[in-house]
């Protein structure tokens, strides 16, 4: 039996907890998190990285309280920025800050230092070279390290 393109395929759709085949796609598809447990599109906004997962809670109400609700979406994320940021996170967490705003909060730094101690900004030779770029306050510690990893290149 060959496959013929021009006939339509069945499409699964979910309808209140329960599968239904369909021979056409007259309907459209309904939004996941309304016919998933929260728990499942939790995992699925778990995929996201932090700049997707703060896009897609302004797609609907739905989305925003799931998301906005499951510290643990925000403390996956929250603990790979602290592998970059250890001291800044740990240090809000003993503040009693929630994982999202610890993850807002050190965001920006995360990825800046990031690309310091990679030696991405080790051959700027003026300001304009860095026009565009998101910068942070750092404290002296974070200096520090920088400066470390530019004497160790």
């Amino acid at each position: 039996m060959q496959h013929d393109p021009t006939r339509t395929s069945p499409v699964f759709f979910l309808y209140g907890r329960q599968p239904s085949l369909l021979a056409t796609c007259d309907t459209p598809p309904q939004n996941f998190a309304e016919t998933l447990p929260t728990e499942m599109s939790v995992r699925i906004f778990g995929e996201l990285d932090p700049e997707s997962l703060c896009c897609a809670s302004q797609t609907c109400k739905l989305w925003h309280y799931i998301i906005e609700e499951s510290e643990q979406l925000w403390r996956r994320q929250c603990l790979l920025v602290r592998a970059i940021c250890q001291r800044e996170v740990d240090s809000d967490r003993r503040d009693g800050l929630s994982w999202k705003v610890t993850l807002v909060r050190n965001y920006t730094r995360s990825c800046l230092k990031r690309d310091w101690l990679r030696g991405r900004y080790s051959h700027v030779r003026s300001a304009e070279e860095l026009r565009g770029r998101k910068m942070t306050p750092l404290d002296a510690e974070t200096w520090g390290e920088i400066l470390q990893a530019e004497l160790d290149r």
